[in-house]
């Protein structure tokens, strides 16, 4: 029986169900900078990048949201829409607004969500449950156009993201749901990619005619389509 409190307060902290890749992202009606959103709608058929902040008026997200609006045309060009939260009051997140533009030199014009009530936080597992703050994790979804949750990455406070590898990141994705081919380590885009081990010899090579040659049985080289 000395177990028991142990448990229960495991099953109070834990959150009801973690968000898994490839889960439905889980739909939601907000209030942002750029007006009232519904997610469902609002996505329509795009590539979402979700990314939330501990609070507004934070430094290192200062530079992160800027970072995001410098790289806007290169999100655009992949289909991908950019979309932030914090619980804040709308107010706060205006009001930061302005400071990022006068500190960083560019003005978010991307939504920045504000929720302060935790909803939207709490639904996508933002709030760790055993940080004695209420702010939310610094967390990354990367959602498909089918709603699906294809990446999810949680950086400790101190660290800035990187957005370069979000786009690396979803180069990546889209690349392999056009083909059937996986990425190897630190792939960039222009680089050979590996054939799915589920492809046929047959088929790979009415694929892939310019595939290199074999490394191993289950390491096969080849240049994407042009």
């Amino acid at each position: 029986m000395r177990y028991w409190p142990a448990l229960l307060l495991c099953c109070v902290l834990a959150p009801a169900h973690a968000l898994l890749l490839g889960d439905a992202a889980p739909d939601f009606h907000a209030d942002t900078t750029a007006g009232a959103v519904h997610f469902d709608d609002w996505r329509q058929d795009h590539w979402v990048v979700l990314f939330s902040h501990p609070a507004s008026f934070t430094p290192v997200c200062t530079t992160e949201l800027a970072a995001v609006q410098r790289l806007q045309k290169a999100f655009a060009a992949r289909g991908v829409r950019t979309l932030a939260l914090a619980v804040s009051p709308l107010e706060d997140l205006r009001q930061w607004l302005d400071d990022i533009e006068r500190s960083q030199g560019v003005r978010p014009a991307f939504p920045l969500i504000s929720d302060h009530d935790r909803v939207i936080s709490t639904r996508y597992g933002m709030l760790h449950p055993r940080a004695q703050s209420v702010s939310t994790v610094r967390s990354v979804f990367v959602i498909d156009p089918r709603g699906r949750l294809r990446l999810k990455i949680d950086y400790p406070a101190q660290v800035g993201r990187n957005v370069d590898e979000l786009l690396r990141a979803i180069d990546a994705l889209q690349a392999t749901d056009r083909y059937p081919v996986l990425t190897p380590a630190d792939w960039q885009p222009g680089d050979d990619v590996i054939l799915s081990p589920r492809l046929s010899p047959a088929d790979a090579r009415i694929l892939f005619p310019t595939q290199r040659d074999t490394v191993l049985p289950y390491l096969k080289y080849t240049p994407l389509p042009r």
